[in-house]
């Protein structure tokens, strides 16, 4: 058994039947997120999804970090495929009282998780030039999607210590997720996932370049993004399940 799978109490419905089928780790990610009308994105988000909001508002996550150990469940992780950058464009929708996260895109400096993810996934994964550097808890990040003006350029760290958001939380709300929507030739997906609670820190940053959020066609108040880091986070998938 999985180590993950040993503690699942704080998940809002229990572990999906079957086996997972994919496991990933993902290091020094930051949740940068903005508060946007709700009407800003129902065009945006198939109609078979309900838009999930808090207080009103829905919330638009910019999301950058860099996977490691990405590797289909009986294979081993081999180096030079299954450690590369990523990066997502997100916000949080509903259905059948399951509230997930819905893709506007992912980047990842990987042709085989893009093809791969596109092809049995149905998500919105593109090519990109990435560069990340860590130095002690700062973290560089560059994302230039190939043949495009799509860009991301962010500097952030890590500012509080780490702590688990409790539920009613706004934190809590917008990081613990635990399935992903996505919509092909008019058919709900959903795809489970499964991993511990969130450590986060509140963080401090400047992004200097975002195109990522005007590329899916939102467009981003003129306001300082609300600012989380996780240092790590274990993840399993499961199979993508037609609704």
């Amino acid at each position: 058994m999985h180590p993950a799978l040993t503690t699942t109490a704080h998940r809002p419905w229990p572990l999906p039947p079957g086996l997972w089928v994919m496991q990933q780790t993902w290091h020094d990610l930051l949740f940068a997120h903005w508060a946007v009308p709700c009407g800003a994105l129902r065009s945006l988000v198939p109609s078979q999804l309900s838009l999930d909001c808090w207080n009103r508002e829905c919330w638009l996550g910019v999301v950058p970090f860099w996977m490691s150990g990405v590797r289909v469940r009986g294979t081993p992780a081999i180096p030079a495929l299954s450690r590369f950058p990523e990066l997502n464009v997100r916000t949080y929708v509903v259905l059948d009282n399951k509230p997930g996260v819905y893709f506007f895109s992912l980047d990842a400096q990987s042709h085989l998780a893009v093809w791969g993810a596109r092809t049995f996934y149905h998500l919105p994964y593109f090519y990109a030039d990435m560069q990340v550097e860590v130095a002690g808890d700062e973290v560089g990040y560059r994302s230039v999607r190939r043949g495009t003006e799509t860009e991301l350029q962010a500097r952030y760290a890590p500012i509080t210590p780490v702590e688990q958001r409790r539920p009613g939380t706004l934190e809590h709300w917008l990081t613990e997720r635990y399935c992903l929507y996505t919509v092909h030739n008019g058919r709900a997906y959903r795809c489970e996932i499964h991993h511990l609670p969130w450590p986060l820190q509140d963080a401090s940053g400047e992004i200097p370049r975002n195109t990522m959020a005007s590329a899916a066609g939102v467009t981003l108040p003129r306001t300082q993004p609300l600012l989380h880091f996780s240092k790590r986070q274990d993840v399993l998938v499961w199979p993508l399940q037609q609704l």
